[in-house]
């Protein structure tokens, strides 16, 4: 069987992360054959200012025959999406691939060659709001890490674009293959489509007034510990429904809602890092039963705790996980 070909999409001002993360991946897996293709062949100047060469230009490269078409995101994106000849030959190669895959704002060049209507996609939190005003007729959800919706496949930025790549193969080669390449990369945890893009240092803003740090404190501290209104205003000094006001005032989101995150972020910790029953888990973040993590998790992560701790915890190889064999690389 020959390799499966994977194109990858670059322009001036792409993100080198979203090219050179899900290239390693495939490249470490075996069985595939990258190429890199821009708007002309050459040298390709990311946002960071570093060089990459494009080995074909969009007028050279027949865009037919790619298994898998990856566009990637970055600062250029939007000028990218102006160049007609680009997005003609994205929809062109698309047309033919198996499946089509974008990292970050790269959801912004598939958009633009009319392939994302009707479908639910991810990219950058910071960018949704700006694809779904630019394109309605896409169903944009800025939580999850990636997305599948059929043969499109959409990803959140920057290094999400790795765990895309890593779901990719595993779609492709299994689950033993997949965990290997992660083994090798050095990757903590390969994250699930469904986990949130949002940690509480991502998605939080940061407290303004000493009352709701001390709140907020108190949280953190002891994600466990009794947090209801009455108890965090009491920390805060201040009646419960005026911290109820200043909170969700300050930090976007209700007392309730916080404590949740942080304590489904703590549960997530406990998960991947220990080997505690899963009801000692939920009782020690501040779930009263197994069930309440449950459901917490299913609001959050779209996946059970048990499901989470099986799939993505980091752990040796599993027994009969083949190898993958070392390559010689040239820099």
């Amino acid at each position: 069987m020959s390799d499966r070909r994977v194109v990858f999409v670059v322009f001036d001002g792409f993100q080198p992360l979203d090219l050179t993360g899900p290239h390693e991946v495939f490249d470490g897996a075996g069985g595939y054959a990258c190429q890199v293709v821009a708007p002309r062949a050459g040298p390709v100047p990311s946002a960071s200012g570093l060089l990459v060469h494009a080995a074909h230009g969009v007028a050279d490269l027949d865009p037919a025959g790619a298994d898998t078409l990856v566009v990637v995101g970055g600062r250029g994106v939007d000028r990218a999406c102006r160049d007609e000849e680009l997005v003609a030959w994205v929809a062109a190669a698309a047309a033919g691939a198996r499946r089509v895959a974008s990292v970050c704002g790269g959801a912004f060049l598939l958009a633009a060659a009319g392939l994302l209507d009707g479908r639910r996609v991810t990219t950058h939190w910071a960018r949704g709001e700006q694809l779904a005003r630019e394109h309605p007729g896409v169903r944009v959800d800025c939580d999850p890490v990636f997305v599948r919706d059929g043969p499109v496949w959409t990803s959140a930025g920057v290094s999400a674009g790795m765990d895309l790549a890593l779901a990719l193969v595993e779609d492709d080669l299994g689950r033993d293959v997949a965990h290997a390449v992660a083994r090798r990369l050095v990757l903590f945890l390969r994250r699930p489509g469904g986990q949130s893009q949002f940690s509480v240092a991502l998605w939080s803003r940061q407290p303004a007034t000493d009352p709701v740090r001390a709140a907020v404190a108190a949280i953190h501290a002891d994600p466990g510990a009794r947090h209801d209104i009455a108890a965090l205003a009491a920390r805060a000094g201040l009646s419960p429904r005026h911290l109820q006001r200043r909170f969700t005032a300050e930090l976007g989101v209700p007392p309730a809602a916080y404590v949740e995150r942080v304590r489904v972020e703590a549960a997530r910790r406990a998960l991947t890092e220990g080997d505690e029953p899963v009801e000692a888990i939920a009782r020690g973040c501040g779930f009263a039963t197994a069930e309440t993590l449950r459901r917490a998790f299913h609001r959050r992560l779209g996946v059970a705790p048990s499901d989470y701790r099986a799939r993505f915890r980091s752990t040796a190889a599993p027994a009969g996980a083949p190898p993958v064999p070392e390559k010689g690389r040239s820099v």
